[in-house]
C-alpha cells in the first residue's frame, strides 16, 4: 500500500468513527459510569434516620484543655457516622469572645482545630456569656467569610426535613411514607445572656415574644421542637441553684410546656447531662468541649451526668430522636431515645 493510500484510509476511518451514534459508543461494555458519590469518602456506619447532628459547647480555648482532642474525636466519629451539621451551644471563644470577624481566634480556636473533612459541614451557633465580652455581632459577620459558620442573627430558627425516603440514596418516597412526606423538625436558636441583665429587659421581652410565636406557629408538619440556648434551665452541675439557672427556668419553663418543646439543648455547664425535670421537655447539656466542671449524682431529675470531655450526637426522623453522649476517646457513655 502506498503511503498516500494509507494516510487516506486512516483519515476516512477516523472520520467514520466520529460519526458513530453517541449511544453506540456509550453502550460499549468497557465504559464505566461513576457519580461523585462513588468516589467520595462516605460514612462507614449507615442507619435509617433522616438527619444527624453533633452538639458541642464551651470549646474555644486555642486547642487547650482537651479542646483539640475532642475535636479530633468529633472528626473521627463524623468519618464513621452520618453527619449533616454541628450545633455550637455557646461560649465559642474564651476568655472574652472575638473583637472582629478577623480576630486571630477564628484561626486558633476554630478553623485550625476542627479541621477534619467530616466537620466541614454547616455549623449553627448560639452566643454564650463569654462571647458577650467583645463584639458579639462579629460572630454574625463571620458567616459572610466562612463556608460553614452559619449564624444569621443573635436568635433565629431553622426547619429540617425528616423523611429519609427523599434522600438521593432511597429514591422517591414510598407509598407508606406519603402521609408523613413533609415531616420536619423545628430548631430554635436563642440568645440567652441578655436574660441575666436587667438593663436588657426590653430586648428579652421582644425575644420571648418571638420565641413563643415561633413555637406556636410552627408548621403543621413539625414533629420535633428543639430549642437551643447557652444557659440551661435545669442542671446538676455547679449552678443547680445559681441565679443563671433560676432566671432561665422562670423565663422558659411555661413557654416550653405550653408549646410542647421536646428538647432544650444548652451548654454553660462544662459537662454532659440529660435531665427530665417533669413535663414535656427534656434538658440536654453538652458543654464539655474543653475545660470541665463537676457534676452531682443522685438528683431525682437526672438521667445521666458525666464530667468528661466529649460531645453529643443526635439522630432523628419523624418517629424517633436518638441521643448519644460520646467522650473524648469515642466511647458512648450514655444513649437514650425519645419516640413519637
Amino acid at each position: 500500500m502506498k503511503r498516500r493510500d494509507f494516510v487516506r484510509n486512516t483519515a476516512l476511518g477516523a472520520i467514520g468513527a466520529s460519526l458513530l451514534h453517541p449511544f453506540a459508543i456509550l453502550a460499549r461494555p468497557d465504559i464505566t459510569h461513576l457519580k461523585s458519590e462513588d468516589l467520595t469518602l462516605l460514612p462507614k456506619i449507615k442507619d435509617n434516620y433522616a438527619q444527624h447532628f453533633m452538639a458541642i459547647g464551651d470549646w474555644g480555648r486555642n486547642g487547650e484543655y482537651d479542646q483539640a482532642e475532642v475535636a479530633k474525636q468529633m472528626g473521627l466519629w463524623g468519618a464513621e457516622h452520618p453527619l449533616d451539621f454541628v450545633i455550637s451551644a455557646g461560649d465559642n471563644f474564651y476568655p472574652k469572645g472575638v473583637v472582629s470577624e478577623f480576630d486571630p481566634l477564628w484561626h486558633y480556636s476554630f478553623e485550625n482545630i476542627y479541621t477534619a473533612h467530616s466537620l466541614q459541614c454547616d455549623w449553627y451557633p448560639v452566643l454564650g456569656n463569654h462571647d458577650y465580652h467583645s463584639d458579639v455581632d462579629a460572630q454574625l459577620r463571620y458567616g459572610k467569610l466562612s463556608r460553614r459558620w452559619d449564624m444569621p442573627d443573635r436568635y433565629y430558627s431553622k426547619e429540617i426535613n425528616l423523611i429519609k425516603g427523599q434522600d438521593k440514596e432511597d429514591g422517591p418516597v414510598k407509598e407508606e411514607k406519603k402521609e408523613k412526606a413533609k415531616a420536619k423538625a423545628l430548631l430554635v436558636f436563642m440568645d440567652t445572656d441578655p436574660f441575666l441583665h436587667e438593663s436588657k429587659a426590653d430586648y428579652v421581652t421582644k425575644e420571648l415574644a418571638w420565641l413563643n410565636d415561633t413555637l406556636k406557629n410552627a408548621s403543621a408538619d413539625t414533629v420535633w421542637k428543639i430549642v437551643i440556648g447557652h444557659h440551661p434551665y435545669y442542671t446538676v452541675g455547679p449552678r443547680i441553684t445559681n441565679y443563671d439557672t433560676l432566671t432561665m427556668r422562670k423565663a422558659l419553663a411555661d413557654i416550653f410546656e405550653l408549646n410542647k418543646v421536646d428538647i432544650y439543648l444548652s451548654g454553660h455547664e462544662h459537662s454532659l447531662q440529660h435531665l427530665v425535670p417533669g413535663g414535656h421537655t427534656h434538658q440536654f447539656i453538652s458543654g464539655a468541649g474543653s475545660e470541665l466542671t463537676a457534676v452531682t449524682a443522685g438528683i431525682s431529675y437526672s438521667r445521666f451526668q458525666a464530667s468528661e470531655n466529649g460531645f453529643m450526637y443526635f439522630s432523628l426522623d419523624s418517629k424517633r430522636l436518638n441521643v448519644k453522649a460520646v467522650n473524648v476517646e469515642g466511647k458512648v457513655l450514655y444513649e437514650t431515645e425519645l419516640t413519637k
